[in-house]
């Protein structure tokens, strides 16, 4: 069918390149890209013999929009599958306009020096990638990605408008350390230790950080703390899906993570402004990361599920209505099926899957597009044949 270039080689982008490869109708070649060859030709040498998809690896740096170009322009790929940092979207963004490709990332850009993520740059490429006749799928992971894929199938099924939106992200896995982040600790941390906020009348509420925090028995899971979190597919969800009053972001944190994340913001260890040290420059949370378990190693220490969903609260045929629709996800089952946990798993397995829908023309349309706004069926039948089957509910436990 066609050719992916992959560019990342951490625990979402492993997924994803194990998903491609099992899905080599659709994958006939992939091209694994990172700034460290070593860890791509690893991935290929762990695939070896295991799929029918051809693998090539290459060095590069995201940053060097020259040099990501070049190497676009000489593999041909048919979709580039952003799974770098968020820092480097807009620099791939720029090769794939230059190359004329296709375009699929994970989650939205935010400046290295300010933890502050929002679609607007991004927004602003519209008229480029149109004039180019290409397209940008943003937010292709769970949350963002699947959360908005979610909100575009209970419309299209359930609603007439849909008035409030509940996203509920769940991790019950236990890796046994004190402390670790789940994803890059870095781009987790920022999140985290940032003010929250929510969508509400038209407007944005601000919260201090962890202030609203409600409790939720989740299916397949039980009860657990969860706290109010600003996440970038509230701004997409507002401006994409008619009658919309209010969204929440909700994220679960057990005790021990958060009173160890307080002391290390207590004593400066989480700030993203450079200190002097030994006569260097460095950034204390660029240390910390260094110093935290790399989260590709959690995979055979997590024991435990996710549960990530939405609940919506709308009108059908002028009656009220809810509507839960979730994923539950096992970390000992997806390690067993690619050694990763479920949190890299639950982002991979979308990647590719939106990577599939442009590489298929199941979606189509030149532009920068968020996820809910092409047709959700074709996503949510691969959702299904892919590892992440999802349920629902008519009357579930609402949040207030």
């Amino acid at each position: 069918m066609g050719k992916a270039l992959i560019i990342g080689a951490g625990g979402v982008a492993s997924v994803a390149i194990h998903k491609c490869c099992q899905n080599s109708e659709v994958f006939e070649e992939i091209m694994i890209a990172s700034r460290t060859k070593a860890k791509c030709d690893k991935l290929k040498a762990e695939l070896a013999g295991k799929t029918k998809t051809r693998i090539e690896t290459a060095a590069i740096d995201a940053d060097d929009v020259a040099a990501l170009t070049k190497l676009i322009e000489s593999y041909k790929p048919d979709v580039v599958l952003n799974l770098a940092l968020p820092y480097q979207d807009l620099h791939i963004m720029e090769a794939c306009l230059n190359a004329k490709t296709n375009y699929v990332d994970t989650a939205n850009y935010e400046p290295e020096d300010t933890a502050k993520f929002e679609y607007k740059w991004q927004w602003d490429y519209r008229e480029r990638f149109e004039k180019a006749g290409i397209t940008a799928l943003l937010g292709s992971g769970f949350d963002p990605g699947v959360t908005g894929v979610f909100s575009a199938y209970a419309l299209k099924h359930h609603f007439d408008e849909i008035n409030y939106i509940d996203i509920l992200d769940c991790n019950a896995g236990d890796h046994g350390y004190p402390f670790a982040t789940n994803f890059n600790p870095e781009i987790n941390i920022r999140e985290v230790s940032a003010k929250g906020s929510y969508w509400e009348d038209g407007h944005w509420v601000e919260t201090e950080p962890m202030e609203i925090k409600r409790v939720y028995d989740f299916p397949e899971i039980g009860p657990k703390d969860m706290y109010l979190l600003h996440h970038e597919e509230l701004e997409s969800l507002a401006l994409n899906i008619p009658g919309i009053k209010r969204i929440r972001f909700f994220m679960t944190f057990g005790e021990s993570y958060l009173t160890h994340l307080r002391c290390l913001e207590d004593v400066g260890m989480t700030s993203i402004e450079p200190i002097d040290f030994e006569g260097k420059k460095i950034i204390p949370l660029q240390f910390l990361k260094a110093v935290l378990p790399d989260p590709a190693s959690l995979g055979p220490r997590t024991k435990g599920k996710t549960n990530i969903g939405c609940i919506f609260r709308g009108k059908k045929a002028g009656k009220e209505k809810t509507y839960y629709l979730y994923n539950v996800c096992d970390h000992e089952e997806c390690y067993r099926e690619v050694g990763s946990q479920a949190i890299s798993y639950t982002t991979g397995v979308p990647a590719m899957i939106g990577a599939m829908m442009l590489l298929t023309g199941k979606w189509k349309g030149p532009g920068v597009k968020n996820i809910e706004e092409f047709d959700p069926d074709p996503f949510m039948e691969a959702l299904n044949k892919w590892g992440l089957p999802w349920k629902e509910s008519f009357s579930p436990e609402l949040v207030d």
